[in-house]
């Protein structure tokens, strides 16, 4: 058998035989009446839009979303973007497979990070804000989630422990920066950091595949962890016998909401306070500097000085900066 090629390796004009996760799939019909298929094949370098012609509706129900694809194909450029056509293919089952080669995971100890982030978190002088964030901590299905959970499907993080790898980025960046704003509300900042993006260990399934789960599509981690503040500030009123801070709960849910920075990126609210604003700029640096970093060290071409375009990023990233 040939060695197996990761999609970060794959170049234009490659015959292939070998198993893929299928993420999504759609039955679309062509303008002369015939039916084809549409689908996204991962491994953990990554995914790539992949397309079967002359199909037919059965052929269409026999590939499992969220499961295994052995694809007989080649690869093409198709307008500055590489896919693969799928000439043949047939369901896998995941028990004959090394699952290391479809989830990607983060390179560091998920523990040691985890132990670096309640150093962080105890640093936090609120008292409030102490028994809020303890409520999470001490919620162990939580805790494994958020250890387990990815950052995200595709732009940033996204493998298994990539949230926590976020997370901690975050509050490193944010440990580092508050020192040179001390007018600033510290354990708003840092509280706003741990929580900011909690409500992806639900927004997300990351069993054998990643993936949007339904409560995901439907409500979304900003909402969802704006919802859980709330559910947390009512759990600790109930154990102190006094309300918790209006204000504070305010604040803290305003940081989750305004987090993302532009309505268009999913942001109910604008940022609206020095503190929502630390937590959405060192959020988006690390992200940004993920995907640059990623997109020159996945790059399949090691002689260009650029990158193939980045239509997140709309540009293409210049990879002889660091030499």
């Amino acid at each position: 058998m040939k060695p197996r090629r990761f999609i970060n390796q794959l170049t234009a004009g490659e015959m292939l035989d070998q198993v893929f996760l299928v993420r999504d799939k759609d039955l679309r019909t062509a303008s002369n009446g015939a039916l084809y298929i549409t689908c996204t094949l991962c491994d953990k370098t990554g995914h790539v839009p992949a397309r079967m012609w002359q199909v037919s509706e059965s052929m269409h129900n026999s590939i499992p979303v969220e499961g295994f694809l052995q694809v007989k194909g080649r690869t093409e450029n198709y307008k500055g973007t590489l896919q693969l056509i799928i000439d043949a293919c047939r369901p896998m089952s995941a028990e004959k497979l090394d699952m290391a080669d479809f989830l990607p995971a983060t390179e560091q100890d998920v523990e040691v990070m985890w132990a670096e982030l309640m150093a962080i978190l105890d640093r936090i002088k609120d008292a409030n804000i102490r028994l809020l964030i303890k409520r999470f901590l001490t919620d162990k299905p939580f805790v494994e989630k958020l250890k387990r959970a990815p950052a995200a499907m595709q732009l940033h993080h996204p493998f298994i422990g990539g949230l926590l790898e976020h997370t901690l980025n975050v509050a490193r960046a944010a440990m580092a920066v508050l020192p040179f704003y001390p007018k600033l509300n510290a354990d708003l900042v840092l509280a706003g950091v741990f929580l900011h993006d909690i409500g992806k260990t639900e927004e997300l399934s990351y069993a054998s595949s990643f993936n949007y789960t339904d409560r995901g599509y439907l409500v979304g981690h900003i909402t969802m962890a704006a919802l859980w503040v709330e559910q947390k500030a009512q759990e600790v009123s109930a154990e102190t016998g006094e309300p918790f801070p209006p204000a504070l709960k305010n604040m803290l849910q305003h940081i989750i909401l305004s987090h993302h920075g532009q309505m268009e990126f999913g942001s109910p609210k604008l940022p609206a306070m020095p503190e929502a604003f630390l937590v959405h700029y060192l959020d988006n640096i690390d992200a940004k500097l993920y995907m640059t970093l990623a997109a020159v060290e996945n790059d399949p071409d090691p002689e260009a000085a650029f990158t193939s375009y980045q239509r997140d990023m709309q540009t293409r990233i210049y990879k002889k900066s660091r030499e």
